[in-house]
């Protein structure tokens, strides 16, 4: 553009009205947001690619497809780029998904983030799965020192299916019995001092459902807090992890001014509260739920959209990197 054009260009931008320079700074935050998009989704490759299909490292560009590089394998033909294979391949309006990620930041419902985003209902439906696809799928390493454990329960929920074997409740409802009951699906969550949280289903509070999602969550010389569900005696003597069981219904809230279930209680609290705006969550669709709330709490007051992004895109190397940056 020449430096007149450019100059009248810009003379017209105060004819413009707020609706336009809306539109206008939109199309311009867009393109950087893409810029950005494209960057990261490409950045940090492995020195060696390979195809996804056949291993192989004997590659060629490819041309570029939806601004992404495009590779092809010599020894199966089969064309690929960074994202093939990930939970974001074959989604498009890259301009906007900087944009979703804040919505996620947020807790907005998909309506919502849909007018946020101007996008349809059905998009922002399959964006939200997608991008939590990877974070509901991280659950933390070896916990250390004391972690706490307890249970946490929400209504099962066939929420977005036409054929019910029970009535239909309102906007999440309540359940028809007191207490825990088959109404309800039993979550565990596991959080030792240092914040590192895992939360995962359970099918019920037994033994044999507990000590699978539980031990691989524990080093040997954890000390293990939890309330007095005899379960919980059962697996760490098997295992051979100190257990320190606070009696809630006797009255007994700490052992020794260090031993309790107060941090995982409160991380419970925190969930619930949380999960409330949704109105009642599929159970299909709990699991992203719990990873999306580990993903907001793990980040706290330094999250943000690339954050998000990253964590979205499994690249735990970098995303690691902007946290301790």
């Amino acid at each position: 553009m020449r430096s007149t054009e450019f100059k009248d260009w810009m003379s017209s931008i105060e004819r413009m009205s707020r609706h336009q320079r809306e539109q206008l700074r939109k199309r311009l935050a867009g393109k950087e947001d893409t810029d950005e998009v494209i960057a990261l989704i490409e950045g940090h490759q492995p020195d060696k690619l390979a195809c996804p299909d056949c291993k192989s490292t004997e590659l060629y560009r490819w041309g570029n497809v939806s601004q992404l590089q495009r590779y092809r394998c010599r020894q199966c033909h089969r064309t690929f780029n960074a994202l093939t294979g990930t939970p974001l391949a074959r989604l498009r309006h890259k301009d906007k998904w900087f944009e979703y990620e804040q919505t996620l930041i947020q807790g907005l419902s998909i309506r919502q983030s849909a007018d946020s985003c101007g996008i349809a209902n059905n998009t922002s439906f399959k964006w939200r799965h997608r991008f939590l696809q990877i974070p509901a799928a991280r659950q933390p390493g070896k916990m250390n020192g004391i972690v706490e454990a307890d249970e946490t329960y929400f209504l099962e929920s066939f929420k977005g299916q036409r054929r019910l074997p029970r009535s239909a409740r309102k906007r999440g409802g309540k359940a028809d019995k007191k207490g825990t009951s088959k109404e309800q699906v039993p979550v565990l969550v596991v959080r030792d001092r240092h914040g590192e949280t895992a939360s995962c289903i359970l099918q019920g509070t037994s033994t044999q459902q507990i000590e699978p999602a539980l031990i691989p969550l524990l080093n040997k010389d954890v000390i293990l807090c939890t309330d007095g569900l005899p379960t919980y005696k059962q697996i760490t003597r098997q295992a051979n992890i100190a257990h320190r069981p606070v009696n809630i219904a006797a009255g007994q809230r700490v052992i020794d001014n260090i031993y309790h279930v107060q941090n995982v209680n409160a991380y419970d609290s925190r969930l619930k509260q949380w999960m409330k705006k949704f109105h009642g969550v599929a159970t299909r669709y709990l699991g992203n739920y719990l990873g999306w709330h580990r993903m907001i709490d793990r980040l706290g007051q330094n999250i943000t959209p690339t954050l998000c992004f990253l964590a979205s895109l499994g690249k735990t190397r970098q995303f690691q990197q902007l946290i301790i940056t």
